[in-house]
C-alpha cells in the first residue's frame, strides 16, 4: 500500500524542493522505495528524463535522492517562462503550448486529468510519494481551478505538512496566517508543520513553536537549521545561484534575465580552485577573468537584446582582446553566432536579428524541441563527456567544420579558428570529472574534485541525516495517507 504527503509552504523558496529531497533520502535509507511528485512547477532550470522528456531540475535532483530513474511523471506539469506575463508548458514532459499568465487560468482544468494520470501511475510501484507543492497556498486568488498545492491535495485526497522559512522573519504569522486565510476544507487538511532556515539556538524559538501549535492545532515535526551544505545540491531556482569563491582562476557568467539550465554552473562552483562569479545586470564584465560562459536561455533574442543593453557585448570584446576565453551553451552558442533567424516567430515577431559575431555560425528557429540524453568524447582528447540536448533551433556555418565534441551518430559544437571561443548545445559537460579537469587544465587551473556525482551523493546522504536528526520523520510517516491502489 502507497502512503502519500504533501509539502507545501508558506511562502516561496522556503526550501521545500530541498526538504522534500532529504525525506525521499532519509525514507530510502530506511529501506522504502519512494519517488518525488510536483504535480506543477515553474523554472527554466529543467532536466531530460531517462523515457524522452523534461522536467524540473528539482525534482531530476529527488528523483536522484530516491535512487531512481527521472521520469516525467515526476513533474508532470512544467511552465518555462518565456516573457514577463506569458510561458510554455510542458504537459507529461512534451510542450503543449504556450500562453499568458491569465490564459493559463483557464488551461488548468484541462491538465488536472494529466496530474492525477501522473500521480496514480507513479504510485503503482512505491512505498511512498513524497510530493511537493509550488509557491504557497495562502494565495487564495489563485485556489480554483488550482493544480499546484490544494486544488491537488483534494483531488487526490492528500494530506499536508506546511513549511515556514524563519530566516525571512515573521514565521509565526506566515503559518498563522496561512491557516486564518484558507477556507475550512483546506485548513483541515494540513495535519503538521515545520520551521526551516533556523540560525543559532533553536530552544529560543520554543514558545513560538507552542504559540503556532495553539493557533493552528497541526502537529509540530520539528525546526530545520540551516543546512550548511545546500549549496552543493543543484539549484532550481534562478534567484539560488550566487556568486561563491573559490581559487585564483575566475569564471564569469552574466545573469540573463531568462537563463535556463544554469545547473551547468555547479560543478564548477563546487571546484575549490575556481572562483565562478554570476554578474547582475548593471555590472561590468570584470577584466580579470580567464573564462566568460553565456549560459542556456529561454528566449535566446531577448536576453541577446538584454546583453547588449547592460554593455557587456563591449565588456566581452575587451575580455578576449585580453586572451581570454569564450563559452557558448545552448542559447549562449546561439548568441556567438553572426545571424540568429526566427522566420517563424518562436520568440515573438518573425524576424533576423545579428550576434555577437565570435563564431562563423548562423541558427535559425523552429518549432521543433531537441530532447536527448548524450554520451559524447571531445574529438581532440577522446575524453568522454556525458550530457543532454534541450533546446530549439539549428545552427550550421564554417566553424561548425571545428567542431569539439563526437556524438553516436554525428559530430557537435563549433569553435574559432584560434580555438578560445567556443559553443555546444550539450548541456552538463562540466558533470563529466575528466572533461572539467581538462577543461580547467587549459585554463590554468587544477581540478580537485574527484567525483563530481559521489559529491552529489555524499551531501545527498548529509542531508538525510539532516532530515533524521531535525524532522520527526516517524510522526510523518504516521500522517501520511494511504492511496487506493
Amino acid at each position: 500500500m502507497t502512503k502519500a504527503i504533501m509539502i507545501q509552504g508558506a511562502g516561496s523558496n522556503v526550501g521545500k524542493s530541498m526538504l522534500v529531497a532529504g525525506i525521499c533520502r532519509a525514507l530510502v535509507k530506511r529501506g522504502h522505495r519512494v519517488v518525488p511528485f510536483k504535480p506543477q512547477n515553474m523554472s527554466n532550470n529543467a532536466a531530460v528524463t531517462t523515457d524522452g522528456g523534461e522536467i524540473g531540475r528539482a525534482q531530476a535532483l529527488q528523483a536522484m535522492a530516491c535512487q531512481q530513474p527521472a521520469v516525467v511523471d515526476m513533474n508532470p506539469v512544467l511552465l518555462k517562462p518565456e516573457t514577463d506575463i506569458g510561458s510554455q508548458v510542458v504537459v507529461q514532459g512534451k510542450r503543449m503550448t504556450t500562453v499568458k499568465a491569465r490564459e493559463y487560468s483557464t488551461l488548468k482544468p484541462q491538465l488536472m486529468p494529466k496530474v492525477l494520470e501522473s500521480f496514480f501511475r507513479l504510485a503503482i510501484s512505491a512505498d511512498f510519494i513524497i510530493i511537493e507543492g509550488a509557491g504557497s497556498p495562502a494565495e487564495i486568488n489563485l485556489r480554483e481551478g488550482d493544480i499546484a498545492n490544494m486544488g491537488f491535495a483534494e483531488a487526490a485526497n492528500i494530506p499536508v505538512i506546511l513549511i515556514g522559512d524563519i530566516d525571512r522573519g515573521g514565521v509565526i504569522a506566515q503559518m498563522v496566517g496561512t491557516n486564518i486565510i484558507l477556507p475550512k476544507r483546506d485548513q483541515t487538511r494540513i495535519k503538521g508543520f515545520a520551521i526551516n532556515k533556523f540560525r543559532g539556538d533553536i530552544s529560543l524559538f520554543d514558545g513560538g513553536m507552542k504559540a503556532i501549535e495553539k493557533q493552528t492545532n497541526w502537529q509540530n515535526l520539528g525546526v530545520l537549521p540551516w543546512f550548511s551544505n545546500a549549496w552543493k545540491l543543484p539549484a532550481e531556482d534562478v534567484m539560488d545561484i550566487a556568486t561563491r569563491p573559490g581559487g585564483g582562476i575566475k569564471i564569469v557568467v552574466p545573469r540573463l534575465a531568462r537563463i535556463a539550465n544554469f545547473d551547468d554552473l555547479d560543478p564548477l562552483v563546487a571546484e575549490p580552485n575556481v572562483t565562478v562569479e554570476i554578474i547582475e545586470p548593471g555590472r561590468p564584465l570584470p577584466g580579470d577573468a580567464a573564462l566568460v560562459i553565456l549560459p542556456g536561455s529561454k528566449s535566446t533574442i531577448s536576453d541577446l537584446e538584454n546583453f547588449r543593453a547592460n554593455g557587456w557585448d563591449i565588456d566581452l570584446q575587451g575580455h578576449h582582446r585580453r586572451g581570454g576565453h569564450i563559452l557558448g551553451i545552448c542559447g549562449g552558442y546561439q548568441m556567438l553566432g553572426r545571424k540568429i533567424h526566427d522566420p517563424d516567430g518562436i520568440e515573438g515577431p518573425p524576424r533576423t536579428v545579428s550576434g555577437l559575431g565570435y563564431l562563423n555560425v548562423e541558427t535559425v528557429m523552429s518549432p521543433k524541441k531537441n530532447l536527448s540524453l548524450i554520451d559524447a568524447f571531445t574529438i581532440d582528447s577522446k575524453v568522454p563527456v556525458s550530457g543532454y540536448e534541450i533546446h530549439m533551433g539549428q545552427t550550421s556555418g564554417p566553424d561548425c567544420e571545428r567542431n569539439w565534441l563526437r556524438l553516436p551518430n554525428r559530430t557537435e559544437g563549433a569553435m574559432n579558428g584560434t580555438r578560445d571561443v567556443r559553443g555546444s548545445y550539450l548541456h552538463g559537460l562540466f558533470n563529466s570529472d575528466l572533461f572539467r579537469s581538462e577543461f580547467l587544465s587549459n585554463l590554468g587551473a587544477a581540478s580537485n574534485l574527484v567525483s563530481y556525482q559521489a559529491d552529489i551523493e555524499k551531501t545527498l546522504d548529509e542531508l538525510g541525516e539532516f532530515i533524521e536528526k531535525n524532522l520527526d520523520v516517524d510522526k510523518l510517516i504516521s500522517l501520511c495517507s494511504t492511496i487506493p491502489e
